[in-house]
C-alpha cells in the first residue's frame, strides 16, 4: 500500500471504529422487570458493567502479554537448539573425518618404521655412512634429509590431528551442555505459556455471551482510541518512503496469511504467533532475519517511525514483546494474540517500541 496521507483503508478503519465508539453505551443496565407475584421466587440478573468488563480487558491483556513475552523466551531457545544441534553435526562429522585422517597416520608412520625394520633395522644415516660407493652415497644424502623431512612432517601432522581431535570433541561436549540447559529454558517457557493462556481462557469462559460481545466492543475501542491519537500527532503526513521490491513480497506473504489462527511458536504454514509471520514474511522475500520480536529489535536496523515504509517491522511494548508489519496507510499486519487470527489494525493500536528494517541496504 502507497505511503503517505490517509488511504482508504485507514479511512475504513477509522470509521468502523467511530461507528462502535457511537454505538457502545458507558454503562449496561438491566432491563426493568415486574415485581414478583405471590409465592415466586424472584430471580436476580447480575449485570457486570462496563467499568468491570474494563477491568477484565486490561486483566486479559495483561495475561496475554505474559504469554507473549514466554513465547519470545520459548522461540529464542527453540532457535538456539536448531543451531546447536546443527553445530553438534557438524563437529561429529569433523571428529568422524579426523579420526579417518588419524588412522591413515597412523598406517603411514606403521609402514615407515617396517621399511626399516626390513633394513636391517639401522637408521638411514648409518646405512649411508657404510657404503662404499660415492655415488650412492651422495644420492643417499638427499634421499635421508628427504626422508626425515616426511617423518617430521609425518609426525607433526599426526600431533595436529590429534589436538583437532581433542577440540573437536570438547566443543561438542559444551555445545550439548548448552543444549540441554536450553532444553530447561524452553521447558519452563512452555509452562509459563500455557499456564498464562489457561488463566485468560478461564477469565474470559466466565463471562456470558453478551459480555463477551461488549468486552470485544470494549478491546476494539481501546485500539481506536491509541490508533486515533497516534494518527493525531501527524505521524503519517511526511511519510513518503515506498516499499522496496523485496519488502512489497513480504508484505504479500504477510496479508495472504489473514484469517489463519493465532499458535504460539508457530511458523506457519496453517498457524502463526507475531514474530513468526514477519520473519517467515521475509523469507519468503529473499531475507532470512531473526526469530523473536526481541531478536528482531535487537539486531535489525532501526528507523524513525516518520521513515518506515511498508514491510518494516513495527515493535511493540517496552519488553519488545509483539512485533506486527508495516503495509502502509497507517495500517499493519499481525498475528494478535491466541484466541485471534491474523489480521490487519492501526499501526499506533499498541504503544510503539520503534521500528526495524530488515532491507536497510535495499535503499
Amino acid at each position: 500500500m502507497g505511503a503517505g496521507k490517509r488511504g482508504v483503508l485507514t479511512a475504513a478503519v477509522t470509521v468502523v471504529c467511530a461507528v462502535t465508539v457511537l454505538a457502545v453505551p458507558g454503562t449496561a443496565f438491566a432491563a426493568p422487570t415486574p415485581p414478583p407475584g405471590p409465592g415466586t421466587t424472584a430471580s436476580v440478573t447480575v449485570v457486570t458493567s462496563d467499568v468491570e468488563l474494563e477491568a477484565v480487558r486490561k486483566k486479559l491483556d495483561t495475561l496475554y502479554r505474559a504469554a507473549a513475552k514466554a513465547t519470545d523466551e520459548y522461540n529464542a531457545a527453540e532457535e538456539k537448539a536448531r543451531q546447536q544441534t546443527a553445530q553438534v553435526v557438524r563437529l561429529a562429522k569433523k571428529i568422524v573425518e579426523g579420526r579417518e585422517k588419524l588412522d591413515d597416520l597412523k598406517d603411514r608412520a606403521g609402514a615407515a618404521a617396517a621399511a626399516q625394520y626390513r633394513g636391517g633395522g639401522l637408521p638411514p644415516e648409518a646405512r649411508l655412512v657404510l657404503s662404499d660407493d660415492p655415488q650412492e652415497f651422495l644420492d643417499g644424502a638427499g634421499r635421508v634429509r628427504q626422508e626425515q623431512h616426511a617423518t617430521k612432517g609425518l609426525l607433526g601432522e599426526m600431533t595436529r590431528t590429534q589436538r583437532d581431535l581433542e577440540e573437536y570433541a570438547e566443543d561438542a561436549r559444551e555445545q550439548m551442555r548448552e543444549l540441554e540447559a536450553g532444553r530447561k529454558v524452553k521447558a519452563a517457557a512452555q509452562k509459563r505459556i500455557e499456564r498464562q493462556i489457561e488463566a485468560a481462557e478461564k477469565l474470559e469462559a466466565e463471562l456470558e455471551q453478551e459480555e463477551k460481545e461488549r468486552l470485544a466492543r470494549l478491546e476494539r475501542q481501546a485500539a481506536a482510541r491509541a490508533q486515533a491519537t497516534w494518527l493525531s500527532s501527524g505521524v503519517l503526513d511526511e511519510l513518503t518512503s515506498k516499499a522496496t521490491a523485496q519488502g512489497r513480497k513480504a508484505v504479500a506473504y504477510a496479508t495472504a496469511q489473514i484469517g489463519k489462527p493465532y499458535q504460539w511458536g508457530a511458523e506457519g504454514p496453517n498457524t502463526f504467533d507475531c514474530s513468526g509471520l514477519t520473519s517467515q514474511a521475509w523469507l519468503a522475500a529473499g531475507k532470512t532475519i531473526p526469530r523473536t520480536s526481541q531478536m528482531q529489535w535487537q539486531h535489525l536496523q532501526r528507523v524513525d517511525v516518520k521513515d518506515m515504509r511498508p514491510g518494516d517491522l513495527i515493535i511493540y511494548w517496552a519488553d519488545a514483546s509483539h512485533v506486527g508489519m508495516y503495509v502502509g496507510d497507517g495500517v499493519m499486519v499481525h498475528a494478535p494474540r491466541p484466541g485471534r487470527t491474523v489480521t490487519l489494525a492501526g499501526a499506533g493500536s499498541m504503544p510503539i517500541l520503534g521500528v526495524v528494517r530488515p532491507d536497510p541496504a535495499a535503499g
